[in-house]
C-alpha cells in the first residue's frame, strides 16, 4: 500500500474518534446540566412564550416629531423663529414668569412642565396634531378657536397667569414651532400619540387617600412632599413642577380633570416612565390623580365654560350638570355610570 494513501486514512480516523470524543462530552455535559438546572428548560420555554406575544397595538407606528436637520431646508428667519418657540415651550418662566427676562404674566411653570420633551412626547401631551385641526370648534368656549386661542387657555389656566398678545415676537415663535411639528400632518387627522392617553376606567371612585400613598412613595421625591416642586438653580423657573399650591395650574386647566391626569401619569411618570415602559398601574394612576386634584390650588371663573351643559365631560368637577349624578362622582368616578347615562340620553 502507498505510504502516503496509509497515511491520509490514519489521518481521516483519527478526526472521526475525535469528533466523536467530543460529541459524546458534549452530550454528557448536557444531561448533567439537566439533571443539575432544571428551571434552564423552563426560562427557555418562557422566553419562547414572550417571544411570541403580539405587541399591543396601540403602542406600534407612534408619531414622532420631525428631525431638526430638516430646518436647514427653511428660511433663516423661519428657523430663528421655530429655535425661540422651543425654547420658550421648554423654558417659558426664564422668558414669561414671575422672573422672566421679557414679560411677568406666568407662575413660573414651563409649558414643558406639562407638554413633555418641549411638546414631543407621545402620549406626553404633545403638539402633534394641533396645526392639522385648528381653528375648530370646542365645546369649553362655544366658539371656533384658533391656536391663539388655544395657547392663551393654557396662558391663564395651566400656567394661572395672563395672556400673551397675539401679535408678540413671543406668540409668533410658539405658534411657528406648533406649525413645526405638525408639518407632516395631513389635514384634519390626529397621529398616533398625540395628546394624553385615554385610560381603561375604573369599576369605583378614584381614592384620594390610596392615592396620597402612591404620591409619597412614588412622587414625593421630585414634587416635594408639600407638592412645591422643586425650584432650578436659577430660581426662575422649576426642575419639577408644583403640583399644587399657589404656584400650580388652577381648577380650569385641563389636568384638572382627573381623567387626563391619570391618562397622563400612567404613561409619563414617575421620571423614566414612558408608553412602552409604564411605571404605574392603571388603578395607581387614578387615584394619584385623585389626590393631587383634591390638593388646594388657585381658582378661576369658570362661569363662562361649557356654555351647552349636556356637553360637559363625564369628570369635569364643577356643576350644574344635564344628568342626576353628583359633583363628587363627576369628580372621583365611577364614571361609567355616567358615560352609560350621557349615551343613552344623547
Amino acid at each position: 500500500m502507498d505510504i502516503r494513501l496509509l497515511q491520509k486514512q490514519i489521518r481521516r480516523v483519527s478526526l472521526v474518534l475525535r469528533l466523536s470524543v467530543l460529541l459524546v462530552f458534549v452530550s454528557i455535559a448536557a444531561l448533567i446540566y439537566t439533571l443539575y438546572f432544571p428551571h434552564s428548560k423552563r426560562v427557555f420555554t418562557k422566553t419562547k412564550q414572550l417571544a411570541n406575544v403580539a405587541a399591543d397595538s396601540n403602542f406600534i407606528n407612534v408619531w414622532s416629531a420631525p428631525s431638526d436637520w430638516r430646518l436647514s431646508r427653511l428660511a433663516v428667519d423661519e428657523q430663528e423663529s421655530i429655535k425661540y418657540g422651543r425654547e420658550l415651550i421648554a423654558h417659558t418662566s426664564a422668558y414669561l414668569g414671575p422672573k422672566g427676562s421679557v414679560a411677568a404674566i406666568s407662575n413660573g411653570m414651563n409649558c414643558q412642565n406639562c407638554h413633555l420633551e418641549a411638546g414631543t412626547k407621545p402620549w406626553g401631551n404633545n403638539y402633534f396634531g394641533v396645526q392639522a385641526n385648528y381653528p375648530r370648534f370646542r365645546e369649553r368656549s362655544g366658539t371656533k378657536e384658533n391656536q391663539v386661542k388655544r395657547v392663551n387657555d393654557c396662558f391663564e389656566r395651566s400656567l394661572n397667569g395672563h395672556p400673551l398678545d397675539s401679535t408678540s415676537k413671543e406668540m409668533k415663535a410658539i405658534l411657528a414651532y406648533i406649525k413645526w411639528l405638525g408639518a407632516d400632518v395631513p389635514h384634519k387627522t390626529t397621529p398616533k400619540g398625540t395628546g394624553i392617553f385615554k385610560l381603561k376606567l375604573l369599576d369605583r371612585a378614584a381614592d384620594p387617600i390610596k392615592g396620597k400613598a402612591v404620591y409619597e412613595q412614588k412622587c414625593a421625591s421630585c414634587h416635594q412632599k408639600n407638592g412645591e416642586g422643586m425650584l432650578a438653580e436659577s430660581g426662575r423657573e422649576y426642575s419639577f413642577p408644583p403640583l399644587w399650591g399657589p404656584h400650580s395650574y388652577n381648577v380650569g386647566a385641563g389636568l384638572f380633570r382627573i381623567s387626563n391626569f391619570a391618562g397622563y401619569v400612567k404613561l409619563n411618570m414617575p421620571l423614566g416612565a414612558s408608553f412602552d415602559k409604564p411605571q404605574l398601574t392603571d388603578e395607581e394612576a387614578w387615584d394619584v390623580a385623585a389626590f393631587v386634584n383634591t390638593m388646594p390650588r388657585p381658582t378661576k371663573d369658570l362661569s363662562h365654560d361649557w356654555p351647552k351643559v349636556a356637553a360637559k365631560p363625564f369628570d369635569h368637577p364643577f356643576g350644574p350638570y344635564a344628568d342626576p349624578f353628583s359633583e363628587v362622582q363627576h369628580k372621583y368616578g365611577p364614571f361609567k355610570p355616567i358615560k352609560d347615562w350621557k349615551a343613552s340620553h344623547h
